[in-house]
């Protein structure tokens, strides 16, 4: 009986994608747990936290942990917009789709662009980031020749396994879900019972951070140790596809991405900050790394090495989902003919129910770009800059169009809704996405080089640049005739449709 119910229910999914306009070879093999600890990994609360606890609490001292809390419901707005729409639209590659059925051809190839790039610069940035820490694993020296290749070799560990099957992907996924939840458990539990040294009152300490004005600069400085976490949600709309009853399981998976990475991340980031020793030397810089102080204090020599081995199965974990969701946007991106090589990006292997080429796209730019750091390191830096802003500037693009198809008598028609409250919480995201990006991006080196104050736009700038380039003189948008701007009802439409 189960199996027949589970065959009518992907007929019915095949059958709803099929009146959307494409068929798919993918197979059906994630379950919601699946899909869930695909945006958990994506968003790795430990990866992001143990990387940014150092820079938080050093811009704006303890307080700062209120960041991970606020960008927390911020996010939690975005996943609600985003699964309406995927509920609707539960098409392979996420926010391309969306913001073609949304918006327009046009819409869509640069929503698709610039988030593509924001992934795939992603890959590199969580690859490099792993190095240090397999150093100290092993207890060698870190160096660029050490986090290089340790970086390219995640990468090509990841895409062995990546081609390995949604069944496997999966499996991994929740492995790594469960290791670095259980992982930040114990060691969260360890810290506040053994390394506690403040009371809770400390958390609304600015550890003089103010200086002689107004604390609020500090903070938002701080606050991007919440905007650099909880995107990890989107990814769970990348393999729709491969996800039994997408419609419903996805927007509950992307809801739980927050809920339970938000919980771990605030947990965390609770336990070590009442476990440093002492808020003035990170911020003057004589502690420089709180993070390693405070955990080889707590565990010893071989504790220590335990929680890095877990730390890296968080890296993992990461790059694994980031290009999983990445070669999934590449093919669809490429199965609607809107890039170059889309004949050889949209090739799929029916033998292991993955697309080849776009997988190995997934791990051929990100190796480049960790390699250009050998040349450059700081080269490299410039180009990470991008990745976070890219990000938020994609997840803007899809809110803002569902924000204009809504004004324009959209209604989402897929089993998850926000019934009334949908335009409220469609405000609100997109408020709380322009904000977010607007303090990711604000310059704070005045006595740096202006190119290096405003390097994260000038970045963002480039990248948008190019991608305008492309689209005007190539015009990918008409080389395919999938649906678009049809969200919209056609009565409101008008000739208004960006095609």
């Amino acid at each position: 009986m189960s199996q027949t119910l589970t065959h009518t229910s992907h007929d019915d999914e095949d059958a709803h994608l099929a009146a959307l306009g494409y068929t798919s070879d993918f197979k059906r093999d994630m379950s919601l747990w699946g899909n869930f600890s695909l945006g958990f990994t994506y968003l790795s609360p430990v990866v992001g936290v143990y990387s940014l606890f150092a820079f938080a609490v050093a811009s704006g001292g303890p307080a700062s942990i209120w960041a991970v809390a606020i960008a927390a419901v911020g996010q939690l707005l975005v996943a609600m917009v985003f699964g309406e729409v995927v509920s609707q639209y539960p098409v392979s590659g996420g926010i391309y789709p969306w913001t073609r059925r949304l918006w327009g051809r046009r819409w869509a190839w640069m929503a698709g662009w610039v988030y593509m790039a924001a992934l795939l610069v992603t890959i590199a940035s969580v690859s490099y980031g792993a190095g240090p820490f397999v150093a100290m694993l092993l207890g060698i020296t870190p160096s660029t020749g050490v986090t290089v290749g340790c970086a390219v070799g995640l990468i090509v560990v990841v895409t062995l396994l990546n081609f390995g099957g949604t069944a496997l992907l999966a499996k991994l996924a929740f492995f790594g879900f469960a290791a670095e939840l259980v992982g930040a458990l114990a060691v969260g539990g360890w810290l506040l019972l053994t390394q506690r040294h403040h009371g809770l009152g400390v958390l609304f300490d600015t550890a003089g951070t103010e200086g002689d004005g107004s604390y609020l600069p500090a903070f938002l400085t701080a606050a991007l140790l919440g905007v650099y976490l909880y995107y990890g949600f989107e990814a769970c709309g990348d393999v729709a596809e491969e996800v039994k009853d997408p419609r419903r399981q996805i927007p509950k998976s992307m809801r739980m991405t927050i809920y339970i990475g938000g919980f771990a991340s605030f947990f965390i980031t609770l336990a070590l900050m009442l476990a440093v020793p002492d808020f003035g030397k990170v911020v003057s810089g004589a502690d420089a790394d709180p993070v390693t102080t405070i955990l080889q204090n707590a565990f010893g020599s071989v504790g220590f090495r335990v929680v890095i081995a877990i730390v890296l199965i968080s890296f993992f974990s990461c790059a694994l989902s980031l290009q999983a969701a990445a070669s999934r946007l590449v093919y669809s991106y490429a199965r609607d003919r809107m890039m170059p090589a889309s004949h050889l990006l949209s090739r799929f292997s029916s033998a292991r129910a993955v697309p080849p080429y776009a997988l190995a796209l997934a791990a051929v730019v990100p190796t480049l770009i960790i390699l250009g750091s050998m040349v450059s390191e700081n080269a490299l830096t410039k180009i990470i800059s991008f990745a976070a802003l890219g990000i938020y500037l994609g997840f803007m693009m899809v809110v803002l169009a569902a924000l204009r198809a809504r004004l324009k008598g959209w209604r989402p028609s897929g089993p998850f809704t926000l019934g009334r409250w949908g335009l409220l919480v469609t405000v609100a995201a997109f408020g709380y996405q322009v904000l977010a990006a607007t303090n990711m991006s604000w310059p704070r080196s005045p006595d740096a080089p202006w190119y290096d104050n405003w390097i994260v736009l000038l970045s963002a700038g480039i990248v948008i640049s190019a991608g305008l380039v492309y689209l005007l003189v190539a015009r990918p948008h008409e080389r395919h005739d999938a649906p678009y701007g049809d969200a919209i009802p056609t009565a409101s439409r008008g000739d208004t449709t960006v095609g």
